[in-house]
């Protein structure tokens, strides 16, 4: 008896799947699990072969921020629930009235899903592909799309943030600036105390900026603090900016939370009749996802004056 793993790592599986793909039907592959496999209990989903599984890791790994995010796996809508306001501790000198109870107060950001779509059209050689060229070829494409999608939904998410907290949202602070030596630790400087893991993201172009204010210094001092660097072309070359216009963002992206309704793999259909006369198979990739900023303190915005 194979484990679950060992039947997902096998090439039958690998090529069940990829027929799987191809005609939407599920039978061989499930002929090939084990009754301990999770489909018995969910026989809506399969489990994608192994190799599948890596590339899908490694297209999160590969965008940078959305690696850096807290992440959970829940179905619908989720509240989660941060400190607005509290009032602090204070030094209750023995023999004087008691100290005033702490004044707390909650605000809840609600993470709606939203449902990321990319396809694409498929000759027939492609289709004729095996198994793991076939997946490979077609997960790489739509999964890398997609995600690229989420990074730039998060990067939106805190540009329009407000300014400051409210009742249902949390605010992000915005300082205005130009690629100095001192503009990084400037926004740094926002920063609540429990952002430990700052980097900082901007667009390429803007990062050839900052080495030539290096360069002008003599190379005696590191504007970036050995903080992580993230490159996005959501953001706009601080030469293109525009004024009031978001260039760099500078944060802890733990400070903000993807929530998978269906996990983070990118489920797929397959569509072989509407183009039929041309020989194209459409497939359409899909994934939910709901992304927000849900701890304060956590990210500065640096705009251009």
């Amino acid at each position: 008896m194979k484990t679950i793993e060992e039947i997902r790592s096998s090439k039958e599986y690998v090529d069940a799947f990829a027929r799987y793909i191809k005609t939407n039907d599920p039978t061989e592959c499930r002929s090939l699990l084990t009754t301990n496999s999770d489909v018995e209990s969910n026989p809506g989903q399969l489990p994608v072969p192994t190799i599948i599984e890596g590339r899908i890791r490694t297209a999160w790994e590969k965008s940078g921020i959305l690696e850096e995010v807290r992440k959970t796996y829940i179905k619908g809508n989720v509240q989660i629930g941060f400190e607005l306001t509290a009032t602090g501790a204070v030094v209750h000198a023995e023999g004087t009235d008691a100290p005033a109870e702490e004044q707390l107060t909650f605000g809840v950001v609600t993470l709606i899903p939203q449902t990321i779509k990319k396809w694409i059209r498929i000759s027939d050689e492609a289709y004729d592909m095996g198994g793991e060229d076939f997946l490979n070829y077609i997960y790489d494409e739509i999964t890398y799309r997609i995600v690229k999608q989420a990074r730039t939904m998060l990067i939106n998410v805190i540009k329009s943030a407000p300014a400051t907290n409210g009742q249902n949202a949390i605010g992000v602070p915005a300082i205005t600036g130009t690629p100095t030596l001192a503009v990084i630790a400037q926004a740094a400087g926002h920063l609540s105390e429990d952002a430990t893991n700052v980097s900082v993201t901007m667009n390429r172009l803007t990062h050839a900026a900052f080495i030539e204010a290096i360069a002008a210094n003599g190379f005696l001092f590191d504007p970036f603090q050995g903080y992580r660097v993230h490159y996005s072309s959501d953001l706009p070359a601080y030469a293109d900016a525009t004024s009031g216009q978001t260039w760099m963002i500078v944060g802890d992206y733990a400070g903000a939370t993807a929530n998978f309704p269906a996990g983070d793999g990118v489920k797929l259909k397959y569509d072989d009749l509407t183009e039929a006369q041309a020989d194209l198979i459409k497939i359409v990739g899909r994934m939910p996802i709901a992304l927000g900023i849900t701890e304060p303190g956590r990210f500065v915005k640096v705009n251009k004056a």
